[in-house]
């Protein structure tokens, strides 16, 4: 990646312009900094900041206002105006296209969809990561899913997003919470979030010891009298073809007549392409497969809710912002995001 110094442009009638106060690093982001593209792009999707212009049709934000960035649109539900792709001209001429917005950068001009306005007083910093990090884990859980009181849980790849799902499935009440990763440094950081079992994956068979961890009635069988064993919900953070099959098998059988299958919930961006699906196991099973971007959240609504648990203590921003680097050092973060030595969320923070 390389760093241009560019001039963004008025507004239109629904952009507005944002000075940046810190950005959260994704680890999506690495999907399209390796993947195949046609022209230039501009990064990022989780920020706060402070409006400096704002287009003729903007009434949810004005000038001065400090605000939320996020990739999900805040409200389409009472719209039919499709948000503007921030699209950005290079020095040179070149067009550097962008996924809805982009916020590795000191300023951003955004569709005034992707703005939430954040309360006076609340920090800058660690809230930067409400907009993807927080929004699309703990929106798994809430939106997705949702996830009752006294239903079980499980979360593969405890960083910054699964660190959210685990959080939310507390606050919803379910019991267990199991956190799956490869490293104990993030199972210890799961407990904080609410993680009530760790199942280290590279030591143990993750779906067998998460159903001898859930197992059903002793008078109760599946199909053929296999005996009901797993969680009510599987969410596959990591996304790659491993995760998924350790989580589509560590959800419940299904009780014939009584009750369905457990739920896997594909949270993160697949890697590897398209993934094996165990279709008869399935069928038999009754158990159900279903995707979600960004949580299935809500921003308009969902970030209000997840800034008071913040407030209040219940999400604790601080512990899941590990790392903090200067744009300068974007390079240097994403590599340790890579290669998995980041234990939450690194965040840019700007002068």
């Amino acid at each position: 990646m390389r760093l241009e110094d560019v001039e963004l442009p008025d507004p239109g009638p629904h952009q507005v312009v944002v000075k940046e106060f810190a950005s959260g690093i994704c680890h999506s982001q690495l999907h399209t900094i390796h993947g195949r593209r046609n022209t230039d792009i501009v990064l990022g999707h989780e920020a706060t900041g402070e409006v400096v212009a704002v287009g003729d049709e903007v009434d949810h934000v004005g000038l001065g206002d400090r605000v939320i960035l996020t990739f999900q649109p805040r409200n389409l539900r009472d719209t039919d105006r499709m948000p503007w792709m921030a699209d950005l001209e290079l020095a040179g001429g070149d067009v550097a296209k962008s996924a809805n917005i982009f916020t590795w950068s000191t300023h951003t001009i955004a569709d005034d969809q992707y703005l939430i306005p954040l309360p006076p007083g609340t920090p800058t910093d660690v809230t930067s990561i409400v907009g993807c990090a927080v929004l699309t884990g703990a929106g798994a859980v809430l939106r997705a899913a949702e996830v009752q009181p006294g239903q079980s849980v499980a979360v593969w790849g405890v960083g910054g997003v699964g660190l959210n799902a685990v959080a939310a499935a507390r606050m919803a009440g379910a019991d267990p919470i199991i956190a799956v990763d490869l490293d104990d440094d993030k199972l210890a950081n799961a407990e904080r979030f609410g993680a009530t079992h760790t199942v280290n994956a590279t030591r143990d068979d993750a779906a067998k010891r998460i159903r001898d961890l859930t197992p059903g009635p002793s008078d109760a069988f599946g199909f053929r009298g296999a005996p009901i064993a797993g969680v009510d919900f599987a969410f596959d953070v990591v996304a790659n073809q491993q995760t998924f099959t350790e989580a589509f098998n560590a959800t419940r059988n299904s009780r014939n007549a009584v009750h369905g299958g457990g739920t896997t919930v594909v949270v993160g961006v697949p890697t590897g392409g398209d993934f094996q699906l165990p279709a008869l196991s399935m069928l038999m099973n009754e158990r159900r497969v279903m995707g979600t971007i960004g949580g299935t959240a809500m921003p308009e609504q969902d970030i209000p809710r997840f800034l008071e648990w913040y407030r209040n203590g219940d999400l604790d921003l601080d512990a899941l912002v590990t790392s903090r680097v200067g744009l300068d050092e974007i390079n240097e973060a994403t590599k340790l995001l890579e290669d998995g030595k980041v234990l939450g969320r690194t965040i840019i923070e700007f002068d």
